[in-house]
């Protein structure tokens, strides 16, 4: 048997209100509000967290494959997943691939995770769904569409925490959200149509088909976790599928998230988990040219695997977004003034060489005094010995430490979507000092010696390459 080893997710810092969106075009709007990634993030910078938190007491030299989920790559031609597994600092000889084109790619990946383990082709494979969308003003897509990303580890039956016991699928070529490869926005057809046509009636043909293969009762599920246009069409599926609506039905999280497109299924089931006691069994399907459906069951090992930051914290750590015309500088929705600064410039064989300290955040201790220092030098700062040879010092993944907050500077007036730009000088808890910049904080709570961590994001972009580095900001949770 296969199942889930861990889990995790990731939600962005900030939030936007309908309310502020209705306020800007002058309407009225249901309550609620979504996520929304941040200026220096994207599919591959989130998909990164949701990995690193899911990895939390698993070995990952046990990590055989990487499977990434997502509708929004980064980029139309360039592997995103090998891009996740270094920032994730896995191994280099790993399987990695895209699943992309379809709100059905983070299931679609986990079926592959599932078949590939079951085979016995790898021994744990990380499945990683990832959104960050882009949405058309005002319409009803603005008000909907929100970011995040969940990852799971899926590996045998004697490590799984939840056990993946039947699995169905079907296939279906109806068109209702396409999007052609000029497109900015997601098109469709008439809302009814293709709702009715599509959504409701897939989604309980894969259900049904599931129950009746495996004969099998919606009743006997603790939980039932599936996706949705909306929060309307997700009560009318309830009622289709003759759930329980109150104890069976899992919220989709369309108030405090909105529709995460292809992670949203996913991440829906990182709560149901997070809720979840050994003994339930859940139900989940999700819908997208064809549609999806698991039959998970829960063991004594949950308990064991609840110590990832999961949606919990996420939803906790958060800062709304004051006004519309912030949340369009930070989504980069409109045309800006020119930026008459030189343009940012980047060197391929720069990249190259020094890809362990940029992409993975590799520093080095030296064995003579056993410090640890970043960027990686040939002469130790402490001692003054040689360390370029490896014989004399050894890596230190630096990613994975927290540290103290040594001093930061605001610069008010830099070309960036998010003022302030702060630079900071951490102190890392393995005695390494990082200079840098800092994201995802409230300016009027910084303060020295605040705890600080990691994390993984889209620097610039130039020449038509993503430059991707770590940044830091205060520890979330």
């Amino acid at each position: 048997m296969v199942g889930i080893v861990s889990f995790g997710a990731y939600l962005p810092f900030y939030r936007l209100s309908r309310e502020e969106i209705g306020r800007a075009w002058g309407k009225s709007t249901a309550p609620g509000e979504k996520a929304v990634a941040g200026a220096d993030e994207d599919s591959i910078t989130m998909a990164v967290e949701a990995i690193l938190d899911c990895l939390q007491g698993v070995e990952k030299e046990e990590i055989d494959s990487l499977y990434f989920a997502s509708t929004r790559p980064p980029y139309a031609q360039k592997q995103s997943a090998s891009i996740v597994s270094a920032a994730s600092n896995l191994r280099v000889d790993i399987n990695s691939a895209d699943f992309a084109h379809s709100l059905r790619s983070g299931t679609n990946a986990l079926r592959a995770a599932i078949d590939a383990v079951k085979g016995g082709l790898t021994r744990k494979v990380i499945v990683a769904s990832s959104e960050c969308q882009i949405s058309p003003g005002d319409s009803e897509e603005e008000l909907l569409l929100g970011d995040g990303a969940a990852a799971f580890v899926i590996g045998g039956d004697s490590d799984a925490a939840v056990s993946i016991d039947h699995t169905y699928s079907v296939t279906s070529d109806f068109l209702d959200v396409w999007r052609l490869p000029y497109d900015l926005h997601t098109q469709s057809w008439e809302d009814r149509f293709v709702k009715d046509m599509g959504y409701m009636r897939v989604l309980p043909e894969a259900v049904f088909g599931l129950t009746k293969k495996y004969n099998l009762n919606l009743k006997d599920f603790s939980k039932v976790v599936y996706n949705a246009p909306d929060a309307r069409y997700h009560r009318a599926m309830a009622k289709t599928l003759g759930l329980d609506m109150k104890n069976q039905v899992q919220n989709p999280l369309f108030d405090l998230v909105g529709n995460t497109g292809a992670s949203s299924t996913m991440m829906i089931l990182v709560s149901a988990l997070e809720e979840a006691k050994a003994g339930d069994k859940i139900l989940m399907a999700n819908y997208g040219d064809g549609a999806d459906a698991f039959v998970l069951q829960v063991n004594d090992r949950i308990e064991e695997v609840k110590a990832c930051r999961g949606l919990r914290v996420w939803l906790r750590s958060k800062m709304m977004i004051p006004t519309y015309g912030k949340y369009l500088h930070l989504r980069n929705l409109m045309e800006w003034t020119i930026d008459r600064r030189p343009a940012p410039r980047t060197s391929l064989p720069i990249l190259f060489r020094e890809r362990e300290g940029l992409a993975r955040l590799i520093g080095k201790r030296c064995k003579n005094c056993g410090h640890e220092q970043f960027p990686r030098m040939r002469v130790c700062m402490w001692c003054q010995g040689s360390i370029e040879k490896p014989e004399e010092y050894e890596n230190v993944w630096l990613a994975g430490q927290k540290g103290h907050l040594f001093s930061y500077s605001m610069d008010l007036r830099s070309p960036v979507a998010d003022l302030p730009n702060v630079n900071c000088v951490v102190d890392l808890e393995g005695g390494a000092r990082f200079y840098g910049l800092m994201t995802d904080r409230d300016p009027e709570k910084l303060r020295v010696e605040m705890p600080m961590e990691f994390t993984f994001r889209r620097i610039n972009d130039a020449q038509g390459m993503h430059n991707y580095f770590w940044k830091v900001r205060p520890v979330r949770g």
